[in-house]
């Protein structure tokens, strides 16, 4: 199975950017779908964004689509979700996952292994 460590969540001001990484180890990784998903509080894991395991595909939720980019760098192991133009309703844990969802990539239990996740805080 593969182990992932996400980095990069802090607390910023609505407009800021931040850079989120998940880095992985343990298991094959590079020939494996990676996504992020976020979780507010009181509130459901809701999908952010995916990535094929030869980045031919990205999707990305309708609330992050043009702000947030996804990517990855399969020799070093790590995915990237680049976040611009924050808002406060960004605020919440993200998780990175990584596994093979077919064509279900926004469905959380397609990904198998799944990071400890990061906490983003965007102020007013």
């Amino acid at each position: 199975q593969v182990q992932l460590v996400e980095s990069g969540g802090g607390l910023v001001q609505a407009g800021d950017s931040l850079k989120l990484s998940c880095a992985a180890s343990g298991d094959t990784y590079s020939n494996k779908d990676a996504a992020w998903f976020r979780q507010a509080p009181g509130k459901e894991r809701e999908f952010v964004a995916a990535i094929r395991w030869n980045s031919s595909v990205m999707d990305y939720a309708n609330s992050v689509k043009g702000r947030f980019t996804i990517s990855r760098d399969n020799a070093k192991n790590t995915v990237y979700l680049q976040m611009n133009t924050l808002k406060p309703e960004d605020t919440a844990v993200y998780y990175c996952a990584t596994g093979r969802p077919g064509l279900f990539m926004r469905r959380g239990p397609g990904y198998d292994s799944w990071g400890q996740g990061t906490q983003v805080t965007v102020s007013s």
